[in-house]
């Protein structure tokens, strides 16, 4: 990459990452950018805890105050960062998530020499935990993600070919990926009362679509059938995304169990230890967009356990397990045999690895991203015009 460039990426909560998947997407290609020697700039939220202005790896951090309620903190903070972006000076401009992406629209009209892309994660109105109001919004910022920015990126195929059959938008296909580094210590095994390879281990955001409640019954089902399966625990590792009456459900369930762990939120060497010494990986959610916890556990090694979704499907290919999505039965029977075979399942883990490290290396999507932009950038004033003219038609239109 020869050119140097000025970039913001907004949508995120901030960096460093805490968990996301978005926040995580975000940071390793911000990092990854800088160190390519472009000027990088990441706008976040104060209430993800943030200093108002910050540096983390050569990659400034501005942190937006908002009005931190579930239905209001990312709008508000992302409208302020909007605002901000404006009034400033970048040749690019990244907004990440189909909320968020809703106000891309303000720098298409205020600001139309910037060059804007938006990334497609997820189709977040699927998320159980949304109201109407919300849900409506979330398909808003979807049109909008598809139909207003310069390129749209897609972190999934499935997403890709969602947006050409829903908008007929041509999104391009940049993946999430993985960033590995297996540990030997075990510290953190022993604050929770783990044993190498006799823990199985999910990893994601404590809300309903993730599925972790159907794992627990059919891990506390396989249990009671044979008592050989008490050897292993199962450990959950995650927080409350303002779903604390779920967290509390599962950590009611985890009081009844000894062999249930919920290990709360985890990061760095504490999650590097459970990925480095789980026994396999499952993921049990009802949809995904593209999940890096699952891609990090395949990166680490991992057997991927999985829920039958095409998102998870087309993550994992060959080197997974998956069961019905949601089918508790079909999921118990399918752990049963996994734990019955450990050959099976270390093998399934070597080709895990193999397929991260060669489809979901960071430095690879980082720079698939920027060539978008220096393609975008090198487009000539006759085709800007021409999108310019379709932008303002289809402005008034709407």
């Amino acid at each position: 990459m020869n050119r140097y460039m000025k970039i913001a990426l907004i949508g995120s909560k901030g960096i460093p990452t805490r968990s996301g998947g978005v926040e995580r997407h975000v940071e390793d290609l911000a990092v990854r950018f800088a160190r390519f020697g472009h000027d990088v700039t990441v706008y976040g939220r104060k209430s993800y805890g943030l200093p108002e202005k910050g540096e983390y790896n050569g990659v400034r951090v501005l942190a937006m105050p908002s009005i931190a309620t579930k239905n209001l903190d990312a709008i508000t903070a992302t409208l302020l960062g909007t605002l901000h972006i404006i009034l400033s000076r970048y040749d690019i401009v990244h907004y990440h998530g189909i909320g968020p992406s809703s106000l891309l629209l303000l720098i298409r009209i205020f600001r139309p020499k910037m060059k804007v892309i938006s990334t497609f994660h997820s189709r977040d109105y699927e998320h159980k935990k949304w109201g109407w109001f919300a849900r409506q919004y979330f398909y808003f910022g979807e049109w909008v993600s598809c139909r207003f920015p310069h390129r749209t990126l897609a972190i999934s195929h499935s997403l890709v070919d969602y947006a050409r059959k829903a908008y007929k938008r041509k999104a391009i296909y940049i993946p999430n990926g993985c960033a590995v580094a297996p540990i030997t210590s075990t510290n953190v095994l022993h604050d929770f009362g783990l044993e190498s390879k006799k823990y199985i281990l999910t990893v994601s955001r404590l809300v309903r679509h993730k599925g972790v409640h159907f794992l627990i019954e059919a891990f506390e089902e396989l249990q009671a059938s044979d008592s050989k399966y008490n050897d292993y625990k199962l450990v959950i590792v995650g927080g409350s995304s303002h779903t604390d009456d779920y967290v509390s459900g599962i950590q009611e369930l985890a009081r009844k169990n000894k062999n249930i762990v919920v290990a709360g939120e985890q990061s760095g060497r504490n999650l590097k230890e459970l990925f480095s010494h789980a026994y396999l990986f499952a993921q049990p959610s009802l949809f995904e967009g593209l999940s890096i916890a699952l891609l990090e556990a395949m990166g680490y090694g991992l057997a991927p356990f999985v829920s039958d979704i095409p998102e998870n499907r087309e993550a994992v290919g060959e080197a997974g397990i998956t069961f019905q999505s949601g089918n508790i039965e079909d999921l118990q029977r399918k752990l049963q045999k996994l734990l019955d075979e450990p050959e099976d399942v270390l093998w399934k883990g070597v080709l895990a690895q193999r397929r991260a490290k060669k489809e979901y290396h960071w430095d690879t999507i980082a720079s698939q991203t920027l060539a978008v932009y220096e393609i975008l950038l090198k487009e000539n004033s006759s085709s800007y015009q021409s999108e310019r003219r379709t932008l303002s038609h289809n402005h008034s239109l709407s």
